[in-house]
């Protein structure tokens, strides 16, 4: 026979917490050990019985989820945790997922799925619903493609506006400019003011940490 997978359900709503215990005690190899309200609550469920997964509401009332996770992977390293939530947005899932949470799934997924997910957790698999895992990939994309142009952004720099940003990152004003390059200190500003054009940025402060971090100068 499999042995048991022990839990612990954390939801502020009654009829959700009485509904979704109701159907979890019933599951074949899964034992509920506790239930809580609030985030406190299943941080000391947790301590109190270490149980191989916590399911966790997103939104408690007294204290942030990412804290509760955090606290619960302190007091009980080995549960692995399982979010769950009626929000469809991906902007808590990295946030969650770097505390310590292993999936997150939505409250309109199939009692089946969830099920899937509990024991997947179990062993360690993590878990995604679909149109969270859907956005999140968009999120990436976009990503990778706004680093790859901001990445290429210095390529349209002319040779002397790399100098001048050079400079720039090692700290030298508009005049100490113009004596190492030999030329007019208005010639530096017209060609600051196109680098921070170009560039996308707003002052020479920015110029020189975006120097520093493409690798315009060496470290």
């Amino acid at each position: 026979m499999t042995e048991k997978i022990t839990l612990i359900f954390a939801d502020d709503h009654p009829m959700v917490r009485e509904g979704l215990t109701a159907f979890l005690a019933i599951t074949q190899n899964i034992e509920v050990m506790a239930v809580a309200s609030c985030g406190l609550e299943a941080v000391a469920a947790a301590k109190e019985h270490a149980p191989d997964v916590v399911l966790l509401d997103l939104f408690m009332p007294d204290q942030p989820a990412v804290e509760t996770v955090r606290q619960i992977k302190r007091v009980s390293p080995r549960s692995q945790i399982v979010m769950i939530t009626s929000h469809e947005g991906d902007e808590y899932v990295v946030p969650m997922t770097q505390a310590g949470a292993i999936s997150y799934i939505l409250k309109d997924t199939t009692p089946e799925d969830l099920i899937r997910a509990v024991r997947k957790a179990a062993a360690g698999e993590s878990t995604i619903s679909p149109r969270i895992a859907k956005a999140l990939v968009t999120i990436v994309k976009r990503a990778r493609e706004a680093e790859t142009q901001e990445n290429q952004f210095h390529e349209d720099l002319t040779k002397r506006e790399m100098e001048v940003l050079q400079c720039i990152a090692e700290g030298l004003s508009n005049m100490d400019i113009a004596v190492r390059l030999n030329i007019s200190e208005k010639t530096v500003k017209s060609h600051v003011s196109n680098i921070l054009s170009k560039l996308y940025l707003t002052d020479r402060t920015q110029a020189a940490v975006y120097a520093w971090r493409e690798g315009v100068v060496e470290k």
